[in-house]
């Protein structure tokens, strides 16, 4: 349970408490109270007749007459036993229903813990505590096996460019004979194969990386328009694979203070999404703006629209926009995962819009 959660059961501890000591508290003087009217309405009836000293009741009024003060003592201090026994009854009572209702926060069923009116806040919060855990449970439950599914599909996409590595260096290897042309394409291809297997591997170590690091800050200043400069031209092959061409609008010498190797990991995550999903022969937007002590810096790029569904679990951990596995662009579903957390380490935000064909990508960091 969470610091909040303490403290929030701990509040509510102190205010039961409270409810059943002030209840005690007026309980007791009520009855006493009530024991004083009764008294007074007593001795005022009695006094409304004549008495005589042979009568045996008057003879029992006298005595009770004589001894008041200490039978309203012994009175008060019996009702007070009997009031004290109650409402530690009463206490005892809420906590073994508040003990069964807590055995009740790991249990699969979806009906809500019922407690009694006086202790309603404390249903409240156990309710509120038990739907965050098995909210939190079956999230880790999906990304459990979103994980377990992209390896089982890793390794068997291992197989393919692997097959093929082995089947075209065995030709090249058996074919004696075989044409220069023929040998080009052969290595090409198994150069292309083995790539490909190259990135699958990645994929796995990605994976652990993510589940077996925490992400830790280094910071200094950079020029961030070079940065950005520097990365869209080592992007250039791959933009002419697709025929792409990048528009580049950010202000000149443009410094902030980051992780530079982080940030560069998260910057190169949206730029090769922005290629990976971009139509062909269209263009991306690289730009960044500097207002009220941020920066933002946007990736935009021209490609299917993205539904709003899809959109809203885009930063989860292993999920993937192409749940296929047979296009060369879907990766292991870390990259914006782990570029949010980066991003969010710094104090900033990463955000994701798409319609009308254009797919975009913002990240807002402190400018110092």
């Amino acid at each position: 349970m969470n610091r909040k959660n303490r403290n929030r059961f701990r509040g509510d501890h102190t205010a039961i408490t409270r409810k059943l000591l002030l209840q005690s508290i007026g309980e007791l003087i009520a009855y006493v109270a009530a024991l004083l009217i009764f008294a007074l309405i007593g001795w005022f009836i009695c006094s409304q007749f004549s008495w005589y000293g042979d009568e045996p009741l008057y003879q029992i009024l006298t005595t009770i007459r004589d001894f008041l003060p200490q039978i309203i003592v012994i009175l008060a201090f019996a009702g007070w036993i009997g009031i004290t026994y109650y409402n530690l009854s009463k206490a005892t009572r809420y906590l073994d229903l508040i003990v069964e209702a807590a055995a009740q926060l790991t249990a699969r069923r979806s009906d809500p813990i019922q407690l009694p009116p006086e202790i309603q806040d404390v249903q409240n919060n156990l309710n509120l505590v038990r739907e965050r855990s098995l909210r939190n449970a079956m999230a880790a439950k999906e990304a459990e096996q979103r994980k377990n599914d992209l390896i089982v599909y890793l390794a068997h996409d291992l197989k393919t460019p692997l097959t093929s590595v082995i089947g075209y260096l065995t030709l090249l290897r058996d074919e004696g004979q075989i044409s220069e042309e023929l040998r080009q394409k052969y290595l090409s291809i198994s150069l292309e194969k083995a790539e490909r297997l190259e990135d699958l591997i990645n994929e796995f170590f990605e994976i652990t990386r993510f589940n077996l690091s925490n992400i830790t800050l280094e910071y200094s200043k950079v020029n961030l328009t070079r940065m950005l400069e520097q990365l869209t031209y080592e992007f250039k092959p791959m933009f002419l694979e697709k025929n792409l061409h990048c528009n580049l609008n950010v202000p000149p010498e443009l410094v902030i203070r980051c992780d530079v190797n982080k940030m560069q990991r998260v910057f190169d995550n949206l730029l090769r999404n922005a290629v990976n999903y971009s139509f062909e022969n269209s263009g991306i937007d690289v730009s960044a703006v500097l207002r009220d002590g941020h920066v933002a810096i946007t990736f935009v790029n021209s490609g299917n629209t993205i539904p709003p569904e899809k959109l809203s679990r885009i930063f989860e951990q292993f999920y993937r926009l192409d749940t296929a596995r047979t296009t060369a662009s879907g990766g292991a579903g870390l990259g914006l995962a782990i570029a949010k957390e980066i991003v969010e380490r710094h104090g900033g935000t990463i955000t994701a819009a798409s319609g009308q064909e254009r797919i975009a990508f913002t990240v807002t960091l402190p400018a110092s």
